[in-house]
């Protein structure tokens, strides 16, 4: 758990807070940054990422994707989009009174932030420590032109937002594997981790498919998915696919499973997509995933299904279809 720099800058004084009033933690990410040494009765969580509101929220802490009213002072923990956080300190920067403070790994471009941030309005001396920097703002500053603003559209009509995944164009592995997914997926049908709705606007595409539930964890995608899809028979569900489950078991379930955490590739990830999809699925239901070339996940989805085949691929992507998961996975 990463605490350094937050933690340092509270103990020594080099950062102070307000005595009274609510804080914000704009972005913080559970099980990776500590709010131990920040005043937990005052904290306000703004993350539109649903395990780490079900992880704050686990703790006692208020959690909203959105800011509410003032703060005294307010904390973002930088993520990796660029345009993202800008604007999340744009946001920051209209509704606190006292001092931002911003955090941020050098892998997260924290450098270039801060000496962005130094044209525009006061900062305080950097803290260096393992390996990224922590520093003050000073409200108010000229950020308008780092607000995020309104969705944006992309080739294909859809609309997306900074941070999100795929957000300037269509990902060239759901492409695949829409163009490569059977005429016939069932009557009832889930987009696990389904963003936008890129696949699920695809899916849609055969009559015969009365229900497709749509589970996403990112708040900013699923409201983005809303005005890409009006298809009546979507439902939408803002949670983690991994922990989701249906009402009633499943024929089909399409996936495009995230493996990275932060910057580094974590196949677990897609590995646990793997499995819940394989707990939701009915004994003859079947499964269709991409993944990159590299991952290791044939031997995953071996031992929780009955067959698995390569139905397409490329040197980049690979198509996995699974049928017939085994009890025990159910």
């Amino acid at each position: 758990m990463s605490a350094a720099r937050l933690s340092l800058a509270l103990e020594t004084g080099e950062i102070t807070l307000p005595d009274t009033g609510r804080i914000a933690v704009f972005g913080p990410r559970g099980g990776v940054h500590d709010l131990s040494g920040l005043p937990l009765d005052r904290l306000h969580v703004l993350t539109g990422f649903k395990p780490d509101v079900d992880y704050f929220s686990a703790r006692g802490l208020t959690c909203a994707t959105l800011p509410e009213g003032r703060y005294s002072a307010s904390v973002v923990f930088l993520p990796r989009a660029k345009r993202l956080a800008r604007g999340l300190i744009a946001r920051t920067m209209d509704v606190t009174d006292g001092p931002v403070i911003v955090d941020g790994a050098k892998t997260d471009g924290v450098e270039s932030i801060l000496k962005d941030c130094r044209k525009r309005t006061e900062v305080s001396p950097p803290l260096s420590k393992a390996h990224g920097k922590l520093f003050s703002l000073t409200p108010p500053g000229e950020f308008d032109d780092w607000a995020i603003g309104a969705p944006q559209q992309i080739d294909g009509g859809f609309v997306t937002q900074p941070g999100v995944f795929s957000a300037d164009a269509i990902d060239p592995g759901s492409r695949l594997l829409a163009d490569t997914l059977p005429a016939k997926l069932g009557a009832h049908v889930a987009d696990l981790g389904g963003g936008w709705g890129y696949l699920s606007t695809r899916i849609l595409e055969r009559e015969a498919v009365a229900h497709l539930d749509l589970v996403e964890a990112d708040h900013a995608a699923l409201e983005c998915a809303r005005q890409n899809v009006s298809d009546p028979r979507l439902r939408l569900h803002w949670d983690d696919a991994t922990r989701w489950r249906p009402d009633e078991l499943l024929d089909c379930v399409v996936t495009n499973p995230p493996f990275h955490t932060d910057r580094s590739a974590d196949p677990g990830l897609g590995q646990a997509f793997i499995a819940a999809a394989a707990a939701m699925l009915k004994p003859s239901g079947q499964l269709w995933l991409v993944a990159n070339r590299h991952l290791p996940y044939e031997p995953n989805v071996s031992r929780l299904f009955a067959t698995v085949t390569e139905a397409a691929g490329d040197n980049r992507f690979k198509i996995l279809h699974a049928q017939r998961p085994s009890r025990k996975a159910r």
